[in-house]
């Protein structure tokens, strides 16, 4: 039977090719609300499967007839992903990783050191490869302006406006602040909401998250689910750059 099957380099380039697409359609839809209804389509499939074999007719006929408009609805639903999926596409952005350059990785760790000194507390996401961009449409308030150490400050303030929550950090720039992550649930430890909101996005994703406790002036990087305490602004210097 498959003494006819016969791989050549443009059969193997083709299979590498379309993998390498599927991937990259995983990594923008992961986290998202896109992938929430990618979950339900998959459901309804599997509902149109089963009541198909039991012979349920009209359950049957009925998502036949959702299926039938499965494109329209696909481009209704995702009207606004697949814009930017095609804007990223455009801007030969699609198999980039969104890096953190040197002087990024800087402010950050500035604004970190002087948080740590006044007692501020800080939360600041900072994105990688998963895009968070559903979490700032949902949860955050867009703030899309140049990373520097005095804005960061000034959002952390006690008495700004959007000091509660979280700053995200998509490709260099402040992109929204006032994030609600989801929190991780520590067992056996007392973290505070700060911490254990780290350690939620960083499992639910493969962004970096700084943390800058106000009660005991520390600073703790979240990275994989697992808290890192960070002693100085050397130290949380040096993981940064390793990890971008």
């Amino acid at each position: 039977m498959f003494d006819s099957l016969v791989f050549g380099w443009r059969d193997l380039f083709d299979i590498a090719l379309v993998s390498a697409l599927l991937y990259q359609v995983i990594q923008l839809v992961r986290g998202s609300r896109a992938f929430a209804v990618l979950t339900g389509l998959g459901l309804l499939t599997l509902l149109y499967f089963m009541s198909s074999s039991l012979g349920l007719y009209t359950l049957t006929w009925l998502l036949q007839h959702v299926f039938g408009s499965l494109f329209i609805l696909i481009v209704v639903i995702f009207q606004g992903d697949i814009r930017q999926a095609l804007g990223e596409i455009g801007m030969h952005r699609l198999f980039k990783r969104h890096e953190l350059q040197q002087g990024g990785i800087e402010e950050v760790v500035m604004a970190c050191q002087e948080m740590a000194r006044l007692r501020v507390g800080a939360l600041i996401v900072i994105e990688r490869s998963m895009r968070l961009g559903d979490m700032i449409e949902r949860e955050g308030v867009r703030v899309d302006a140049q990373l520097s150490r005095r804005l960061l400050m000034n959002i952390f303030h006690p008495k700004a406006p959007l000091h509660d929550g979280a700053v995200i950090i998509s490709a260099g720039r402040i992109m929204a602040a006032a994030c609600i992550l989801p929190l991780a649930v520590a067992k056996g430890q007392s973290f505070g909401t700060r911490h254990r909101a780290a350690l939620g996005i960083t499992k639910e994703s493969d962004a970096a998250a700084v943390v800058v406790s106000e009660e005991r002036g520390e600073i703790s990087l979240a990275i994989r689910g697992e808290l890192l305490l960070t002693q100085d602004a050397t130290r949380l210097r040096q993981k940064l750059n390793d990890i971008f």
